[in-house]
């Protein structure tokens, strides 16, 4: 879930080391210049919070007060004398920063403002036509079965869709077993890709679906592989992943 923001502070730490030559004791003045900036700010907050919270408490509002513009007098005191040091990246990082998290911050209120039911819950079976249910298939195994299976209980239309590249040409992708009487058989779908792309060719088909049923939904049902031990993940595709 964290993956991204891991993927980001390691990129982020790299580009200082490589900025500051690979010596550490270079990045002692921007560590101090963020530890007094964190405390200056925690105790800022814990000004605000006893003003908000309990508006009589001036004995704790005075202690923080006092800590937030001791650190914060630090916080400036290091930024003059060791600026040319490499206090100057927080000077150019933090602007930057709260720019970049303001923005993120506005995308999830307009996210959510996009979302937002405009009324009540209204549910209704009517004109609800089953969805085209899209099984993307590699070849005909157990888990190709139990994706086709899970489809077929969502909806009677349901399309197995393969991406065969020059190699395949000529060979059956999979071998379609008997369904059951009553149940209509898996369309089989096969999308060329002479590049050995998968993902795109799923996608583009997936919308060219939608494009092409305005009234219909579109479901994708992927048949995914769960690894026994940590270490097997590195050992198989994760293109249901993709």
């Amino acid at each position: 879930m964290f993956s991204q923001g891991i993927w980001g502070l390691a990129i982020l730490a790299a580009l200082l080391l490589i900025l500051f030559g690979g010596v550490t004791d270079r990045l002692i003045p921007l560590f101090a210049v963020g530890a007094f900036l964190a405390f200056t700010l925690s105790q800022a907050g814990m000004v605000g919070h006893w003003r908000r919270v309990e508006p009589g408490a001036w004995h704790a509002i005075l202690v923080n007060g006092i800590g937030a513009l001791a650190t914060g007098i630090t916080v400036v005191v290091i930024l003059v004398a060791k600026f040319a040091a490499g206090a100057w990246v927080v000077v150019l990082l933090l602007p930057t920063a709260l720019v970049f998290m303001g923005r993120v911050r506005r995308h999830y209120e307009l996210t959510d403002e996009e979302v937002a039911l405009k009324g009540g819950v209204a549910l209704s079976a009517e004109n609800m036509a089953p969805p085209i249910v899209l099984v993307p298939v590699d070849r005909w195994n157990a888990a190709t079965e139990k994706a086709l299976q899970f489809a077929l209980t969502l909806s009677p239309d349901v399309q197995a869709v393969h991406v065969t590249c020059e190699t395949d040409e000529g060979r059956p992708p999979w071998d379609a077993a008997k369904p059951a009487e009553g149940i209509r058989v898996p369309k089989l779908v096969t999308l060329p890709s002479p590049f050995r792309l998968v993902v795109h060719p799923i996608v583009d088909y997936v919308l060219k679906v939608e494009k092409e049923n305005p009234g219909r939904t579109i479901a994708v049902v992927i048949a995914s592989m769960v690894e026994r031990h940590w270490y097997h993940y590195f050992l198989h595709n994760q293109r249901g992943r993709c």
